[in-house]
């Protein structure tokens, strides 16, 4: 009894030695925001047919929620996944531009759409590699790379290598994460 008594408490000194040593070493205090503030950032624009200086795009949690459906929010801010054939765009082959839902920069153009089989909007290249973050992603036990948009870091998708040419790449895009503008040809 008396060695289980000395171990909780030299247990709980650790504990609290790391937690203080965890909130110290931050450089923040408790209930700081990890939002940082708007970058500048060189984007592509479909409409000026251009590239043009934007700003990252950056809210809190609370403010996407307000802005996002449930389902935008988790597949674009949880990185979250519609089921395949699920999603609108999947089968759209209007000529148009595909947008972020979250903040409308140019993603995609519908002449590099195609039919992937997988129940997904996939496209070749995006729009300008400019408009897109590329990392990699090791979740679920598997490698793969995820996409992310540019100017506010919302979940798109991901890209694999089992693509058509030119490219070989297929980015698979949820079809909750994009915004389709119709462009006359």
């Amino acid at each position: 009894m008396r060695y289980s008594t000395l171990f909780m408490g030299l247990l709980l000194t650790v504990l609290i030695g790391g937690i203080m040593l965890v909130s110290c070493s931050s450089g923040k205090s408790a209930g700081t925001s990890n939002i940082s503030a708007p970058a500048p950032i060189k984007v592509y624009s479909a409409e000026k047919g251009d590239y043009v200086m934007s700003e990252t795009v950056v809210k809190s949690n609370e403010e996407w929620k307000k802005l996002l459906t449930p389902e935008q929010y988790h597949i674009l801010r949880e990185k979250g996944t519609e089921r395949a054939y699920s999603g609108k765009y999947t089968d759209n082959h209007e000529h148009g531009i595909y947008r972020c839902t979250a903040c409308g920069l140019d993603l995609y153009r519908s002449e590099d759409k195609y039919e992937s089989g997988t129940g997904w909007p996939s496209f070749t290249a995006p729009i300008a590699p400019e408009n897109i973050i590329t990392r990699p992603d090791n979740s679920f036990f598997t490698h793969r790379t995820e996409v992310l948009c540019r100017r506010c870091s919302s979940h798109l998708g991901h890209v694999f290598d089992d693509g058509p040419k030119p490219t070989g790449l297929r980015d698979c895009m949820n079809s909750a994460a994009l915004q389709f503008v119709a462009t006359k040809k």
